[in-house]
């Protein structure tokens, strides 16, 4: 289980205390919200292993508990009950197999009059010490006879793989990373590593380190971790060769996701301190950390701490070991059992305090990924790179036309590493120099942009095992940044399917997604047109333009809707509710930067034709100021005409907030319009989006790429 599950929405939206001393204060929550506990585990014991609860004498027995912890017990009723009021306390019984904790002081959260023996739920009040250890003995047992599971565990997510060339991808990678492996059959387990994959005769290679391996006759099932998922594979025939196995290729491959994001080893000296929520008379307790991602860490416990799923201690004080300290609010998500070393871990949930959260990102990004650095102290070197690979020839320009936004990118990079909340900017520097980089920016409410890749050609720098581990480290780094966002729902980029291996990258794989129907991508080709602002085009124009009126928003996002897919709707802010990124303009303002929409409309006669939607961004924040684009489209079936028209206004506003030039980003097949609205040619990358969810999944196929790039594994 991942402590990096995202929390609940009940968690997510706790309330920030302004002081220690107001989160010392437990206090039983409100029957409504005490419904909504899912704190401990759920229990399908019977007979000796089952545990009852009695309510008002110890002989008084009202059912079998179904799920339990210190704070909350729920009950399976025998016979229908008498009125139950939730105000009134009342003595509770807890018994297992001759064993009694009792009395606690207890009330009615919960029941359904309406429903036969619906479940019951009772509230636990003021429950000491004692008895919370008393409580969690019985849970021990119970999970040590299997009868318990955490209660706010969530369930993996299972997928089938059958596309061939995907699964031989999968292993080649898993194979090069030098994943661990389980073999299951018949109770008997064998842990194992994949070795490789001999792909002339479609053969896994397995090797144990087991000194007398059993691995038995097939058939078998062999789980096995890759970047971020469990693949589980069905064995039918095997061939056994002293501590190695060979087995086929399978023709289908399980995925169970079980992880949100990807954890990674704390570095040493990371500790939690933290007081029990329930019982503060247990002292301060400064656990060590073992590893962490940007929403979860797992600590080593020890039994006496008692904790268990679904606590949630309000104030976690995390030593970074570097003199740095975050705040964050916790809830525990998983409790081991007892370890050869006495201790247990511990799984939690973490959310950092606002004041802390650029801290927080700063120290778990570069943690996960330290072969890479932000950019702010880089500039000149960055500068560099983008000269040296050919970044600033891109579309026909030329390395002098950026020279006037250099001072603007320098200032800029040096403020986002203090902005997380809106910026990645990410390197992967060497001895002599960057090697490359990859920035995203949240320039929109649910999406961030991917942008500014750029690699130095040649050979990589000496001592690299892998050709692909400086890319892959990138967009590990910048990818995974945004899932800290807990708005983020989708990536949006404009990738150039000339390079081979962004083609393979991002367009083949969201054509692959589209094929199979899903509406998580989205790809279409597009062409970025350039549009100086001193350059109006001399026409007298049939219509009147200016800022679109109520009506005129509904009937522009309504349009948008019909011709476009809901992911290109929702990731451009182009609903009716979005449509001017008024929240979006508040919080890029709210750091001292601009960020600015506004949608005119054409009109004659008073009947609006086409709509134009105006964009502005800081300067700097893209080199191509691919922020301040004009997305044009038409309300009638003539509505092109009036392009030019909205072109020139679009002019007058960006020559207004001193923009010299802008783009114009045409998704349609162009047609007499273009010339007539006096645009310059440019690339025509393609558009890309994926959603937050498929980003997991994403990565796991970069990862494939870059690393089935070295091939040692494989023969």
């Amino acid at each position: 289980m991942d402590g990096g599950i995202p929390a609940s929405s009940k968690f997510r939206h706790a309330i920030e205390f302004g002081s220690g001393d107001a989160l010392r204060n437990v206090i039983p929550l409100p029957p409504a919200e005490a419904a909504l506990d899912d704190s401990g585990y759920s229990l399908h014991g019977s007979g000796p292993t089952a545990i009852t609860c009695a309510v008002g004498r110890p002989d008084a027995v009202l059912g079998e508990v179904t799920r339990l912890s210190p704070t909350v017990v729920w009950v399976a009723p025998r016979q229908p009950l008498a009125d139950p009021t939730e105000s009134r306390t009342f003595p509770v019984y807890l018994a297992c197999n001759g064993a009694t904790i009792g009395p606690l002081n207890g009330a009615f959260i919960r029941t359904d009059m309406d429903v036969p023996n619906a479940p019951v739920g009772l509230q636990l009040v003021g429950v000491t010490l004692e008895q919370g250890r008393q409580i969690l003995g019985f849970l021990a047992d119970a999970l040590r006879q299997g009868v318990a599971v955490p209660a706010a565990s969530a369930l993996p997510v299972q997928d089938i793989i059958t596309d061939g060339e995907r699964i031989r991808s999968i292993f080649t990678a898993i194979c090069a990373s030098g994943n661990k492996g389980v073999l299951r059959r018949q109770g008997r387990v064998v842990r194992m590593v994949l070795e490789r994959f001999h792909s002339s005769s479609g053969q896994l290679e397995w090797r144990t380190e087991e000194s007398t391996p059993d691995f038995g006759e097939p058939a078998y099932d062999i789980d096995v971790i890759g970047y971020n998922s469990a693949y589980r594979l069905r064995v039918e025939t095997g061939r056994m060769e002293g501590d190695r196995l060979f087995t086929p290729l399978p023709e289908e491959l399980f995925r169970i996701r079980h992880r949100w994001h990807r954890r990674v080893t704390a570095p040493e000296g990371v500790h939690a301190r933290f007081h029990h929520p329930l019982w503060r008379e247990q002292g301060l307790m400064r656990r060590e950390v073992l590893d962490l991602s940007f929403s979860g860490l797992c600590m080593r416990c020890q039994p006496q701490d008692l904790l268990f799923p679904g606590l949630l201690p309000p104030l976690i004080e995390l030593e970074l070991g570097d003199g740095q300290r975050v705040s964050v609010r916790g809830e525990i998500r998983y409790v081991s059992g007892l370890r050869a070393d006495g201790t247990v871990l511990c799984g939690l949930s973490v959310l950092p305090y606002s004041s802390d959260e650029a801290r927080w990102v700063r120290f778990v990004s570069q943690t996960m990924s330290p072969a890479t650095r932000t950019s702010e102290g880089l500039v000149d070197e960055l500068w560099d790179l983008f000269n040296r690979s050919g970044f600033f020839s891109l579309g026909g320009s030329t390395p002098a036309e950026f020279e006037e936004l250099k001072q603007n990118f320098a200032s800029l990079a040096k403020r986002a590493a203090e902005v997380p909340q809106l910026f990645c900017n990410a390197v992967w520097p060497s001895e002599r120099g960057i090697e490359a980089t990859l920035s995203f920016t949240k320039p929109y409410r649910n999406a961030w942009l991917g942008h500014q890749v750029a690699k130095r050609p040649g050979k990589p720098p000496e001592g690299l095992k892998e050709a692909g581990a400086i890319m892959r480290d990138l967009y590990l780094r910048t990818f995974e940044h945004p899932q800290s966002d807990p708005d983020f729902h989708w990536v949006v980029a404009y990738v150039e399917a000339l390079n081979p291996w962004i083609n393979k990258a991002h367009v083949k794989y969201a054509q692959r997604q589209m094929e199979a129907g899903s509406s998580l991508a989205f790809t279409r080709k597009i062409q970025k047109m350039k549009a100086f602002s001193n350059e109006l085009t001399g026409r007298v124009h049939p219509y009147t333009v200016g800022p679109a009126t109520a009506s005129e928003l509904s009937l522009l996002a309504a349009t948008i809707a019909q011709q476009f897919p809901e992911c290109y709707v929702q990731s451009l802010d182009l609903t009716r509710d979005r449509l001017d990124m008024g929240p979006v303009t508040a919080k890029w303002k709210s750091f001292g930067m601009e960020r600015e929409r506004t949608v005119l409309v054409a009109r004659r006669d008073g009947v609006p034709h086409a709509a134009a939607v105006v964009e502005l961004g800081q300067l700097g924040a893209n080199l191509f100021r691919l922020l301040d684009n004009t997305r044009l489209f038409s309300l009638l079936g003539d509505g092109t005409r009036a392009y030019s028209a909205l072109l020139d206004a679009a002019r007058r506003w960006y020559a207004a907030r001193n923009r010299p030039s802008f783009l114009y980003l045409r998704e349609d097949a162009g047609g007499d319009y273009v010339q007539e609205c006096g645009l310059h040619d440019g690339p025509d990358p393609y558009l890309w989006i994926i959603s937050a969810k498929l980003v997991p999944d994403f990565l796991e196929h970069i990862s494939e790429l870059t690393i089935g790039r070295r091939g040692a594994h494989s023969r």
